[in-house]
């Protein structure tokens, strides 16, 4: 079932070594009871004094001076816990470090921590830092760049990272020196054609390269809705999407494209008709590739529209089905069981390219949900695990969405709420 791609085979590689496998879970499982364990004998023991410098940690990574831990301790002993963590998200580490590498992962499909300084990272932290709606994130406009005055930092090119691996190498204050700009007037793209960072040349270089585009859609569910296709596949919706690429009967079984294929690509292709207009094209080394975008006007050779040629390769395995033709999208899953993702009734459901199909990501309730979740673990170094922990993040969603999707209020409530007592 040809779902998400590069050279497809390494989309999904696994450790062959099924005992290690199990002696690193079994680990993982014992360090995390660990953490707990030790959080709960601290929190019985916690004062305004400790309160305050376990908030900085977890907020900014890195102890406080002597004057901001006095400052979180009065704040703290006047009833402002609250503003004892943003007082923590003053230090610049909560950008250059605790952000920094809480959000690096979303922008390789290793998911790795290693990974240079990007257009991607750089913009989530802006939006950040700016109190921007993060909804934003997957259809805005919208880039972050060093600031011009700095010197000795090359200028942002379509095709190399040299601008961010600048600021990184010479360590440059993110919070301090990041400023924002239109991705279009940065980049090139036309407005219309911007989406967030799934538009970013990370993302693109990541995403984009080679295969059929569907690793954008997958990675872009796994990062910022908190699920795979695996745990939202419904093989009840419409097949009249699902493109030529996917055979119909794998193996010469067509029941398994009946009762797993098309679970998957039923929402998945009915979606990622919104990308049909990218690529990340590349001569040699992929490092110095470049988002392409065929605009208004443009005709692909291989295809006789603007639809990239990826979107009708291996057409051959199943002719009758569907031949990409424009950038035209259509939630399924708002109906059936993927409607508790929560879409957003005021949205059509449907439209052209991926600015409005981010937008449509962006406004479910799963959305929301998965940002509340992560930085609830990031600061509490663990995931919800009873009620008391689920009441909060129900709590924190609710603050989110009134506070203008302002991810520093959650931040700042995860800390308070794991700061002990």
């Amino acid at each position: 079932m040809n779902a998400v791609s590069r050279s497809e085979s390494s989309r999904f590689t696994k450790l062959k070594a099924c005992q290690l496998g199990k002696i690193l879970k079994l680990g993982k499982v014992l360090a995390t009871a660990l953490v707990i364990f030790s959080f709960g004998i601290n929190a019985a023991q916690a004062g305004p004094r400790e309160q305050a410098k376990r908030i900085h940690d977890r907020i900014a990574g890195v102890p406080p001076s002597e004057t901001v831990l006095q400052t979180m301790q009065d704040q703290i002993t006047a009833g402002n816990a609250t503003q004892a963590a943003f007082t923590a998200m003053l230090n610049p580490h909560f950008y250059d470090s605790t952000l920094k590498n809480w959000i690096m992962p979303w922008t390789n499909e290793e998911q790795t921590y290693f990974a240079p300084l990007n257009d991607y990272v750089a913009t989530v932290i802006g939006i950040i830092r700016d109190g921007i709606d993060f909804r934003e994130i997957l259809s805005g406009d919208i880039i972050y760049v060093a600031d011009p005055a700095l010197t000795g930092i090359p200028a942002y090119a379509n095709g190399n990272n040299d601008h961010y691996q600048a600021l990184e190498d010479q360590h440059i204050d993110l919070k301090a020196n990041l400023v924002q700009r239109t991705q279009s007037s940065v980049t090139g793209l036309p407005a219309e054609a911007t989406a967030g960072v799934i538009t970013t040349r990370a993302a693109s270089k990541a995403f984009f390269v080679d295969g059929t585009n569907r690793a954008m859609f997958r990675f872009t569910l796994l990062n910022h809705m908190c699920v795979d296709l695996e745990q939202i596949m419904d093989n009840t919706r419409a097949f009249d999407r699902i493109r030529q690429d996917v055979s119909r009967s794998p193996g010469g079984d067509s029941r398994i494209f009946m009762n797993s294929c098309s679970g998957c690509h039923t929402g998945m292709d009915s979606l990622t008709g919104a990308l049909a207009y990218y690529d990340y094209p590349y001569t040699g080394d992929f490092e110095n590739g470049a988002t392409s975008y065929n605009d208004v006007g443009a005709v692909d050779p291989d295809t006789g529209t603007r639809v990239k040629k990826k979107y009708r390769q291996n057409a051959d395995n199943f002719k009758f089905g569907y031949p990409t033709v424009d950038d035209s999208w259509i939630n399924y899953w708002r109906q059936g069981p993927n409607a508790n993702l929560g879409w957003d009734a005021a949205l059509p459901g449907s439209g052209n390219g991926a600015k409005s199909m981010g937008m449509e990501l962006a406004h479910s309730e799963a959305f929301v949900d998965c940002q509340v979740e992560k930085v609830f673990q990031n600061v509490c170094l663990r995931p919800p695990v009873d009620a008391a922990d689920r009441n909060q993040i129900v709590s924190m969603v609710a603050s989110l969405k009134s506070h203008s999707y302002d991810l520093k209020q959650t931040f700042a409530e995860s800390a308070v709420y794991c700061m002990g007592n």
